[in-house]
């Protein structure tokens, strides 16, 4: 495929020529950039800006101000690129393998949830809350999407086959050498009282956290609480209970709240990822054991995890050098040392 001849930029040119010419009868100029090629579609400079816009805008959420953020998005601007060409690289593995059905029915899937969670009964109310919210529908679709496709892809064609790909040798080395590993983890099961911004004052949701958590710590009944007042569960997926997590494995946003948190106590109200105020109920915490037990599963897992991200490098590395990439000469050498770097890792792995 590298030899391909991708006539996409003189399309490009064509039509910029009769845009220019019909901007000159209407006044009207739309200009964009070719940042780069990958075999049949583009990435253009326009789509580069937006992600640009909502890496700053999550900076900027998380406390940073405006200039700080849009100076580390600027700084990383060659990784961005090289990010969407990988990006673009998968899109078009998931449309080659028939996966993009799959992909809509997993982004639907999770709207349909989140009309549950919110008793909400179309679809057009869910986008209303959510542009109340300060949500776009499209983006966050389209979010969802990208990362559905990542997962799909990268599972069906890496995970998995590294997932399986050890002998039972191997396994046992493996697990001679890291026996502390594999010891009895802290597990901690609780119950969720949630309760979510949409279509609601989220100062008004705040305090009515703050004033269930008080009628917790004074004694309330928990699941009374939790079904007069609650929400469907956002961390429980609307089970209301999870069962025996492994601490080491939750999110620093689980564990922040969780720590210290002794069977029969609650977390303060904590804020989850914008969507409302969650408060949890520990109902037990099991301590870790140094006891060693080998689990095929456990331990495929755990040298599945360190091989991952080099494997990842290698199969989006491998797409690379079977795709046509053409990248514009202004953006060039930011975005080919950080390619050709993935690559020189690959060559001196093999």
């Amino acid at each position: 495929m590298k030899n391909m001849k991708v006539a996409v930029f003189g399309v490009l040119a064509i039509l910029a020529a009769g845009s220019a010419a019909f901007s000159q009868e209407t006044q009207t100029r739309v200009v964009d950039e070719v940042v780069a090629v990958v075999n049949n579609d583009v990435i253009t400079l326009s789509r580069v800006k937006r992600e640009s816009k909502s890496i700053v805008d999550t900076y900027v959420q998380e406390g940073k101000k405006p200039e700080e953020a849009q100076k580390l998005v600027d700084e990383k601007q060659g990784e961005l690129i090289a990010s969407l060409i990988n990006e673009e690289l998968l899109i078009q593995k998931a449309k080659e393998n028939g996966l993009e059905k799959d992909i809509d029915d997993s982004v639907n899937q999770r709207l349909v949830e989140i009309m549950k969670q919110y008793k909400l009964k179309t679809v057009e109310e869910l986008y209303a809350a959510m542009e109340k919210s300060g949500v776009d529908p499209k983006e966050m679709k389209e979010t969802w999407r990208k990362q559905a496709i990542h997962d799909q892809i990268l599972q069906r064609e890496v995970q998995s086959k590294v997932y399986w790909g050890f002998g039972a040798k191997e396994l046992k080395d493996y697990y001679d050498k890291h026996k502390e590993k594999f010891s009895t983890p802290e597990t901690v099961s609780f119950s969720e009282l949630f309760l979510g911004f949409a279509g609601r004052d989220e100062a008004a949701v705040r305090a009515k956290a703050a004033e269930l958590y008080k009628q917790l710590k004074a004694g309330g009944d928990f699941a009374k609480i939790a079904k007069e007042n609650g929400d469907t569960g956002v961390i429980t997926q609307g089970a209301g209970k999870l069962e025996k997590l492994r601490v080491d494995d939750l999110t620093e946003k689980m564990k922040t709240p969780l720590k210290g948190v002794k069977a029969g106590e609650y977390t303060a109200p904590f804020e989850l990822d914008q969507l409302g105020m969650a408060i949890l109920r520990v109902d037990t915490r099991e301590q870790a054991s140094t006891e060693s037990v080998f689990n095929e599963n456990a331990v495929r897992l755990a040298m599945m995890t360190e091989r991952m991200p080099d494997e990842q490098k290698k199969y989006l590395a491998k797409l690379r050098d079977e795709s046509y990439i053409k990248i514009s000469d202004t953006y060039r050498p930011l975005v080919a040392p950080i390619l050709n770097a993935d690559e020189r890792k690959e060559k001196a792995a093999n």
